[in-house]
């Protein structure tokens, strides 16, 4: 009898053994398979990133003392010659970051080198923020220290190709070709599929992999956390990601700072013009709407002196990054005034228009610059121009790009 018994009970051991192992398993896979077109693609482990972000988590991983005289090539900032080392093995990072009301305060944009910011939709704003020298020692902390994560929209992708021809593109989903019903037509207008861009731009590619877009990243690179401001939020304004795990998933696809045929990616790309700071007696600061009327959308830049820097103002109050509780402050903002088109469907996709010119304002040392933009096809970097037709040396640090229709008006 009790070796009956005992028999019995290790085969309920073993049954249960056995079901964790299934289930187990059954999650390996969810998490560590993806699709790409037509082919199953293994994603292999990132390095662990399992603690909760907490304030002092967001330090730097490297000691910063040294001569800071490395020039980051994306907006001339200097920087001491161990953060050169951490940025050099690796290409830029592009992060689409929301900014919804319910999703501030953000984390991460204080470590940006460039932002870029233009409506989505119903007049709410939507960053691209693009990461290489000012996050190069800070990514590493085992935290998730950028968000909220939103999805692509095309013009975004003509601003990111500017960065390589397979530039790191981290966002979750995106505009794409969907019906109303299962089955149904495609309700969206072919010139705003972001997705199908992607795709066509070979960053889907199974050796130029550089998109990374959430659903397909494992969990341990981007997670959800609906209560990491302190107040609950919808599930959409809580999704958060990890630069260092992000640079090591692109590591794995065999992008660093070469591709699979050993070049660069900065082979093709053209850096701004870089000046030092030569502050002047003005005060200039901008102020503006994206669209009148939504007043927790508007944008105000002040300037300080003591800084010759602009400090941001978002709705009213202060734009703080939630990792380091230091208010945004920009050492260039630039006003790019783009033809709007839109809504071009029943999804409310707008169109901004990025290729070509336009009028431009630029805001720096405490004057305004007025002048024009260029960029001449989706791959070609914007430049900026003065009103006699001289390019734009920006002061090193970080650049605010605000993309208005050309309609907008702007006070300062």
């Amino acid at each position: 009898m009790t070796i009956n018994f005992m028999s019995k009970k290790l085969s309920f051991v073993l049954s249960l053994v056995g079901l964790y192992l299934v289930s187990t398993g059954i999650s390996f896979a969810v998490f560590n398979f993806t699709k790409v077109g037509d082919m199953l693609v293994f994603e292999t482990p990132v390095p662990s990133v399992s603690q909760p972000p907490t304030e002092s988590g967001f330090g730097p991983i490297v000691s910063l003392v040294g001569p800071k005289d490395q020039v980051c090539p994306i907006n001339g900032e200097k920087f001491t010659k161990i953060e050169k080392e951490l940025w050099e093995v690796k290409r830029p990072l592009l992060v689409m970051i929301e900014n919804h009301e319910d999703s501030r305060p953000q984390s991460g944009l204080s470590k940006a080198d460039v932002v870029y910011e233009a409506v989505s939709e119903g007049a709410i704003t939507r960053l691209m923020a693009v990461f290489y020298c000012g996050n190069a020692a800070y990514s590493g902390n085992g935290v998730y220290d950028i968000g909220p994560v939103r999805s692509a929209r095309t013009y975004f992708l003509d601003w990111a190709s500017e960065y390589s021809d397979f530039p790191l593109y981290n966002h979750v989903g995106g505009a794409n070709c969907s019906s109303e019903s299962p089955g149904g037509p495609c309700t969206t207008d072919k010139r705003v599929q972001a997705l199908e861009q992607i795709q066509s731009y070979g960053w889907l590619s199974e050796k130029t992999r550089s998109d990374l877009n959430q659903f397909a990243l494992d969990y341990r690179v981007c997670r959800r956390e609906p209560d990491r401001i302190g107040h609950p939020v919808a599930t959409e304004h809580s999704m958060y990601c990890s630069t260092e795990a992000l640079w090591a998933t692109a590591e794995k696809r065999g992008l660093t700072n070469v591709n699979y045929k050993d070049q660069l990616w900065d082979k093709n790309y053209r850096s701004w013009l870089f000046k030092d700071d030569s502050p002047s007696s003005g005060s200039v600061s901008p102020e503006f709407d994206f669209w009148r009327d939504y007043k927790a959308y508007a944008v105000r830049w002040n300037y300080d002196k003591t800084t010759n820097s602009y400090r941001r103002v978002n709705g009213g109050e202060p734009f703080i990054d939630f990792n380091n509780k230091e208010q945004i402050s920009a050492r260039n903002v630039i006003i790019q005034f783009a033809k709007e088109t839109g809504p071009v469907d029943i999804h409310k996709h707008l169109l901004y228009e990025t290729v070509g010119t336009g009028k431009a304002l630029v805001f720096q040392d405490g004057l305004v610059i007025e002048g024009k933009w260029s960029k001449k096809s989706r791959t070609d970097r914007t430049l900026f121009y003065n009103s006699t037709g001289s390019e734009v040396k920006f002061n090193r640090g970080q650049v605010w790009i605000e993309v208005l229709p050309t309609t907008g008006k702007v006070n300062y």
